[in-house]
């Protein structure tokens, strides 16, 4: 198996796939035909043929094992050498497949971590350039001089290739990074807003209230301390408030503790789960689905069931309606929710502040959607109903 090569981690034999090393085998195999042809043709079947033949047999052999074992994912890097002492032997005794080089040195690059690889390449370089200038006469100093070049800008090259990757696997590491840093802030920035809607509430329900009938229990203990038939009255209306005050806030906790423990979404369709949240509030509220249903993201069903059951509790204490209708409409690239009532409406431009007509829960909703990146609006107007609209971004999947 190959191992990480200057800081890049390289898997067995991607080194030689692809383009590039398709290019490098079809090359080699062309250059040793050509120079085959080329011995043949000025040396013919005299002096070292035997020898000669042996020798590209055994080159073409062991190459074509480099590239079978690559190709397999096993460890081919053993094999470059063998590869590379045999064409030196064979160029040394028949200069003509000097021409081979030029693979050779891609070959060396895409095999060593460049510690070794570039020494490699100078070498094979000046063997090359010797080669070349033998069979020349030794009168053309250019081909002397050629494959010098030709490895130098090989090496050049591909150090540069080598360090455009460091830099492009570093960036991607960073980016990868700086995503799972931001989702995690994300998601702790939703737990903390849930934390301070559940606070407040309970602040403004739950404590209010108990701490209001305290007082006043105190105050009928106190008065009942008197005797007086009238001051007894008075108790006894404390009293009553007080237990009136009570019971909404046993209803107020049970409300909340009903949105802590919602349904198990893995277990029902999510229509169900929907229909069965909004019937907790208002017995008689109905579901409507639009569209072909589609596979939706946890988390996004997760929000559509907060807000169903956010939406219908606000229009039970506050809208007096008669009617409540849920929609849910599957769009190509989105999930909308619509809960809409013939209550008492209001007016809902101040609803951004807490008020005791649920703004905490409206703002709650809102943060919920725009944390998906959807949209979400609120239209009502006094005596004539409420719309709440929720639109998340969902992608499309396969059917539920």
């Amino acid at each position: 198996m190959t191992g990480p090569v200057d800081g890049v981690d390289r898997s067995a034999g991607e080194s030689l796939r692809g383009p590039l090393g398709t290019a490098i085998h079809v090359s080699f195999y062309v250059l040793l035909a050509t120079s085959t042809a080329r011995y043949l043709t000025y040396h013919g079947v005299s002096g070292q043929f035997v020898v000669v033949v042996a020798l590209i047999a055994a080159l073409a052999a062991l190459y074509t094992s480099t590239v079978v074992v690559a190709r397999r994912g096993g460890a081919w890097e053993p094999w470059v050498w063998p590869v590379l002492t045999t064409w030196a032997v064979l160029v040394w005794l028949a200069p003509s497949f000097a021409w081979c080089a030029f693979p050779m040195f891609f070959l060396c690059t895409r095999a060593y971590p460049s510690r070794i690889a570039y020494p490699v390449v100078g070498v094979l370089a000046v063997l090359t350039s010797l080669a070349f200038f033998a069979f020349s006469g030794r009168t053309e100093w250019a081909v002397l001089v050629g494959p010098l070049c030709t490895g130098a800008l090989i090496v050049m090259a591909y150090s540069q290739i080598e360090r455009d990757g460091r830099e492009r696997v570093r960036l991607l590491r960073q980016v990868a990074e700086t995503r799972s840093r931001l989702a995690e802030t994300e998601r702790e920035a939703g737990v903390l807003a849930e934390r301070e809607r559940l606070a407040r509430e309970i602040h403004d329900t739950v404590t209010q209230g108990l701490t209001s009938s305290l007082l006043r229990l105190e105050a009928a203990e106190q008065i009942w301390a008197q005797a007086d038939p009238r001051a007894e009255a008075r108790a006894r209306e404390d009293v009553r408030v007080a237990t009136g005050t009570l019971r909404e806030n046993l209803a107020e906790t049970r409300s909340l503790v009903h949105h802590l423990a919602a349904p198990n979404l893995e277990s029902q369709p999510l229509d169900a789960a929907l229909l069965a949240a909004a019937r907790a509030h208002h017995p008689r509220a109905e579901l409507r689905i639009v569209g072909t249903p589609i596979a939706i993201p946890a988390e996004v069903a997760h929000a559509l069931l907060r807000i169903t059951q956010s939406a219908v509790s606000n229009i039970t204490r506050h809208a007096r309606a008669d009617t409540v209708g849920v929609t849910l409409t599957y769009l190509p690239d989105a999930v909308a929710l619509d809960i809409y009532d013939d209550g008492a409406g209001f007016d809902p431009a101040p609803s951004g502040s807490p008020s005791d007509r649920g703004g905490y829960g409206l703002r709650a909703m809102r943060s919920r959607v725009e944390q998906l990146g959807g949209t979400f609006t609120v239209e009502s107007a006094p005596g004539e109903g409420t719309v709440v609209a929720a639109q998340i971004p969902c992608a499309r999947g396969t059917s539920a």
